[in-house]
């Protein structure tokens, strides 16, 4: 898997890897707004990340796997719970067209699984769908089509310009489905009350 970015292991310079992003109320990228992101790599090259709280309309996991062929065009069969609970989710505007599976690190493809941080990984390859089908996949996961992705500097650049909060991730607001919770609830995390929130607030 080549993914736009490498993530990096010195978190002494400042890089935001496995942290997330929280879009500030006057996000001006109105794709953006109320958006909670994993950041899956951050570098002088750039940043990538899946956002976690947007599920994608009327594309359902089972639908999905059927497209692939995965599974057989077969209303009746029978998927691992799972696999039935899994949801699509809109990962961000680039390459909309790709699948990304945001994971726990319990399954490993070699060579194609990438490590994150915390016991998350990322896997953008058709084998986990497969595996996730088949009852073999991750503990937890979830699959966003596209990503969103900065180049050298932007990120930084709207983080100063009070575009982003940012904070540490953990599994309930990376995997659980409450997505209608998760902005509130990444807030809350960073210390800030949700309604008292304004658009000239700095950052963390």
């Amino acid at each position: 898997m080549v993914l736009p970015v490498e993530p990096t292991k010195d978190r002494t310079r400042g890089y935001l890897d496995g942290q997330l992003l929280v879009a500030m109320p006057g996000m001006a990228d109105e794709r953006f707004a109320r958006s909670v992101i994993y950041l899956c790599a951050h570098s002088p090259e750039g940043a990538m990340g899946i956002v976690l709280n947007q599920p994608a309309a009327n594309i359902e996991f089972p639908d999905l796997l059927r497209q692939l062929e995965i599974i057989p065009q077969d209303d009746d069969i029978r998927l691992p719970m799972q696999a039935e609970r899994l949801r699509v989710l809109k990962g961000g505007p680039v390459e909309t067209g790709r699948g990304f599976v945001l994971h726990s690190a319990d399954f490993l493809i070699d060579n194609s699984t990438l490590p994150i941080d915390e016991g998350v990984c990322l896997t953008a390859t058709v084998d986990i769908l497969r595996a996730i089908a088949h009852g073999t996949g991750p503990h937890e996961a979830l699959l966003a089509l596209g990503y969103a992705g900065w180049t050298a500097g932007q990120l930084e650049a709207e983080i100063h310009d009070n575009g982003w909060l940012n904070c540490p991730a953990d599994a309930s607001l990376i995997f659980d489905q409450h997505f209608e919770t998760k902005y509130d609830r990444a807030l809350r995390k960073i210390g800030i009350d949700p309604g008292k929130l304004s658009s000239t607030a700095g950052h963390a």
